[in-house]
């Protein structure tokens, strides 16, 4: 009992942590909204060639395993 008493004052007590004024919490101004774009930016820039890279050398992977196989037969 003393448990189920313990839990269910946390959870009443913890309640109020979860309200938060949003108005508050975000002031920043365009210029770094242009900066998180920019670094994002950079990220999908440098994933395409990697993606193209992966999809290459995994093409390449399974024709020489096709070769190998053909060989063997």
């Amino acid at each position: 009992m003393k448990a189920i008493i313990a839990t269910l004052s946390m959870i009443l007590f913890a309640i109020p942590a979860f309200a938060v004024d949003t108005t508050q919490t975000y002031n920043s101004g365009i210029l770094v909204l242009l900066f998180v774009g920019f670094c994002a930016l950079l990220i999908v820039a440098q994933l395409v060639p990697a993606v193209l890279t992966l999809f290459g050398m995994t093409k390449a992977a399974v024709q020489g395993s096709r070769k190998t196989a053909a060989a063997k037969n």
